[in-house]
């Protein structure tokens, strides 16, 4: 999850007054995307979950992964 300007390859959602960014592509993959901002043990985040879970093999983040 990074902080980034609209492209053309962007799908683009206003949601509680936030803009959400998500590229075309893997939003077709993905489908449906969640985050949340939760609080667990001695710190919180992002989780970020979706409806059909993709596992890129990089930095040892499970398909739900905290960010």
């Amino acid at each position: 999850m990074v902080l980034d300007e609209p492209k053309e390859t962007d799908d683009v959602y206003e949601i509680n007054g936030f803009t959400v960014l998500i590229d075309k592509e893997l939003h077709g993959t993905t489908k449906d995307v969640t985050v949340d901002y939760v609080n667990y043990g001695m710190g919180s985040g992002f989780k970020v979950t979706s409806e059909v879970p993709v596992n890129t093999g990089g930095g040892g983040c499970s398909p739900s992964c905290s960010c």
